[in-house]
């Protein structure tokens, strides 16, 4: 059976990630959302390797879900097979559906998000699972953040942990780590992974989000001028002090 461990910094941020939030737990069946890019990629076999150290048992499955496109994912069932990873393909309509529901210059992406989502869900209620892991890094919270922040006027991230309206428990093992730490284990260890070729959104004659983009080349910009951007956000988003923020419910003294 092959093998691949990520790199102690990698296996140490999943274990004090994990510690801090509880994401994973003795008896856990978890999900884990399997795109094939170089997120999910490492998070697998980061859940793979912490399998093997932790001094408790739970066990996990990977799934890939299928727009509908005629996708071919047979290196991914593969690549799990050869690392004796629990795999599952699940095809969908998503693609059919959006033809009919998505109008131009409208929100594709949050479409299909939400659509594959809820597929998701069901998967793992189906299997008997009791947790998603989705494989959100550091950079996705920043981004996210800044986005509502600029777009939405919120202050809204990406939680480590929450429940879902169903009960169900998502988790995200990497959202304490680096963008570029996940893409160093993929290169590091000649894995092929998927990037924005397989999303259905580039086969419609649709605007491109650009908001996401945005936030990539700002926060880069401010990395370089502020080299501990990522470390202090990272604090920050654990320290709120709610009582200093415009909320007229704290002045009702």
């Amino acid at each position: 059976m092959k093998k691949i461990c990520p790199s102690k910094k990698i296996m140490s941020k999943l274990g004090k990630t994990n510690a801090e939030f509880g994401l994973i737990e003795e008896g856990d069946k978890i999900l884990v959302g399997l795109s094939g890019g170089k997120d999910s990629l490492t998070m697998i076999h980061a859940m793979a390797e912490q399998q093997r150290r932790a001094p408790f048992k739970f066990e996990f499955i990977a799934v890939t879900v299928g727009y509908g496109m005629g996708e071919n994912y047979d290196n991914l069932a593969q690549h799990c097979k050869d690392y004796n990873i629990k795999y599952i393909f699940h095809d969908t309509k998503i693609y059919d559906l959006a033809e009919e529901k998505i109008r131009k210059n409208s929100s594709f992406c949050s479409f299909f998000s939400r659509m594959r989502r809820g597929t998701l869900y069901g998967i793992a209620e189906k299997h008997g699972c009791n947790k998603l892991s989705l494989g959100h890094h550091m950079d996705d919270a920043a981004e996210s953040f800044f986005m509502n922040f600029i777009y939405n006027g919120q202050m809204r991230s990406l939680a480590p942990k929450y429940r879902a309206d169903n009960g169900l428990i998502i988790i995200r093992p990497l959202i304490q780590m680096r963008e570029r730490q996940l893409s160093a284990f993929v290169k590091d260890n000649n894995l092929n992974a998927i990037g924005d070729e397989a999303c259905p959104a580039m086969r419609f004659d649709i605007k491109m989000p650009h908001a996401r983009a945005n936030m990539k080349k700002m926060l880069a910009k401010m990395e370089q001028e502020f080299p501990s951007l990522f470390t202090s956000l990272n604090a920050a988003f654990k320290n709120i002090s709610i009582d200093s923020f415009f909320d007229k419910e704290k002045f009702s003294l």
